[in-house]
């Protein structure tokens, strides 16, 4: 099959499922508007979910290391290390609250240390590359956004819930925008 058959036939499935997209962008508009205008909540069931994912982590890998145990004689490292995880997902749920302001202050040091290397990076490439200006600009903003995350690790984490919803609200109405534009164009024989 060519490249222009493959293209036809992409544009038969979205031409055909059109609605699908639809709701795909109505989806991702309402958890957008949800996220936006219910920060703080947003963020707690972050929290929630990620202990209840570090909990169950833990549980599998409990079970895990004590299959193992036959098998290897380090099987110990893997029992401890899914305790932590089980430590961690039964923390969380004691104390939701630290563990938003623990999450939030590890993106702030991950945004320092990228923007740290970005910048690193850009000089690094400064006469091999045009435009280095750019990688240095967004260098300097991760490092912003890293001071202001510890500063604020609570009022952080709430940006941080409205800069998700913004995204899943212009990503929803581009959605819902494509999607009718797939069914105006299937109607003329795409």
């Amino acid at each position: 099959m060519d490249n222009l058959s493959q293209l036809r036939t992409m544009g038969n499935i979205l031409a055909q499922n059109w609605w699908i997209i639809l709701w795909r962008g109505i989806a991702a508009l309402i958890f957008g508007l949800i996220t936006w205008f219910n920060p703080v909540i947003t963020l707690y069931v972050m929290v929630i979910f990620f202990g209840g994912y570090a909990f169950v982590d833990g549980v599998l890998g409990i079970i895990m290391a004590i299959r193992g145990r036959h098998y290897h004689h380090k099987w110990w490292l893997l029992l401890i290390w899914a305790l932590a995880n089980l430590l961690t997902g039964i923390l969380t749920f004691f104390w939701p609250l630290i563990t938003m302001v623990v999450l939030t202050e590890i993106i702030a040091i991950w945004a320092i240390i990228s923007g740290l290397l970005q910048i690193f990076t850009a000089i690094g490439l400064r006469k091999a590359i045009q435009g280095e200006g750019w990688i240095v600009l967004g260098g300097i903003l991760s490092i912003l956004l890293g001071i202001v995350l510890i500063i604020n690790p609570f009022e952080g984490g709430i940006a941080l819930t409205w800069a998700l919803g913004i995204y899943a609200t212009v990503f929803g109405i581009i959605t819902v925008v494509l999607a009718f534009w797939v069914r105006r164009h299937a109607k003329k024989g795409y």
